[in-house]
């Protein structure tokens, strides 16, 4: 039975990771050691910058807000993979299918805004010292955040806005473990042509722009660094170094899948496993294993719940 916009199916079957009974046990015990070690992880890095009165710069708050993106983003699929894992028949409704892929750019598309204020944030601290605390006071940081968000937003909407457009009338399989732009276009019953080159658009050519952007701003933050002798030239470089490790974590999955055109390659489930699962867990874990005032206020956090 046909609804408004012209979809027959119902729902998608998921193919998954793969076929293999013994990669699928060794995958699900692996990722939920990690899911189950590194989540609170994050969770803890959130509870120690709001519990801790020392922790109050812009560069805090923005890490608290990156680690509950990443906390929450790791929700989307994590949690319905390991279930999919324990099941024989992997299904996932129309508007379930949606609903994830709408979750996935919002909230993707807000960490990688977050990214670009992060680097706005160090471009201030290192090139422009003296108007620090003018420029990042509290009331600019929650008016980036809120514009992150609304990014985020607007991205996402775009995303599911064209998606829904289209016609699903027959296949409905997705070689894949959760719903992608790239494999739901494809199931489309109508030329997609357009549609793919405005995902593309909108997805890949944002993250590459965005991506090399971040590097740039980023390279002249070290030269700058290494051209002064000011005593904290070795937090700022480390600090720098950890957030582009961290671009690379989060923009090189984005670019190989979104970049080019929709065409499935041996290394996209890989890649995508470890973008949705596995480094959204570890980014702000990373973060927190390079910053010495969020370490020692961890520290003092755990030994006062102890005493």
């Amino acid at each position: 039975m046909e609804n408004d916009n012209s979809t027959v199916v119902k729902e998608f079957i998921l193919l998954g990771l793969t076929q293999s009974q013994d990669i699928q046990l060794l995958v699900f015990v692996l990722i939920l050691i990690f899911y189950l070690i590194i989540l609170p992880g994050n969770f803890l890095i959130i509870l120690t910058i709001r519990s801790d009165p020392g922790l109050t710069a812009p560069l805090y708050f923005f890490l608290g807000n990156l680690a509950f993106l990443d906390a929450s983003y790791s929700f989307i699929v994590a949690p319905r993979m390991l279930v999919d894992f324990l099941s024989e028949k992997k299904v996932i409704s129309y508007r379930g299918c949606i609903t994830q892929l709408f979750f996935l750019h919002f909230l993707g598309g807000g960490e990688g805004l977050l990214l670009v204020v992060m680097a706005f944030d160090r471009y201030i601290a290192i090139c422009r010292p003296l108007h620090y605390s003018t420029v990042m006071n509290p009331r600019a940081c929650h008016a980036l955040l809120l514009a992150l968000w609304l990014g985020g937003f607007i991205h996402s909407i775009i995303q599911v806005a064209f998606i829904l457009r289209l016609p699903f009338c027959g296949p409905n399989q997705l070689d894949n473990f959760f719903c992608d732009v790239p494999q739901v276009i494809q199931l489309a019953c109508t030329d997609t042509f357009v549609v793919e080159l405005l995902m593309v658009f909108n997805s890949g050519l944002m993250t590459l722009l965005c991506f090399l952007g971040l590097l740039a701003s980023y390279a002249v933050f070290l030269c700058r660094v290494y051209g002064s002798s000011s005593e904290g030239k070795s937090k700022a470089v480390s600090t720098c170094t950890t957030h582009i490790i961290v671009i690379f974590l989060m923009s090189g999955p984005g670019i190989f899948i979104h970049t080019r055109p929709f065409r499935a390659f041996p290394a996209d489930k890989v890649v995508s496993l470890f973008h949705t699962v596995i480094f959204p867990l570890l980014n702000p874990v990373i973060y927190t294993l390079r910053n010495q005032e969020v370490k020692a206020s961890m520290r003092r956090l755990f030994n006062q719940h102890v005493a």
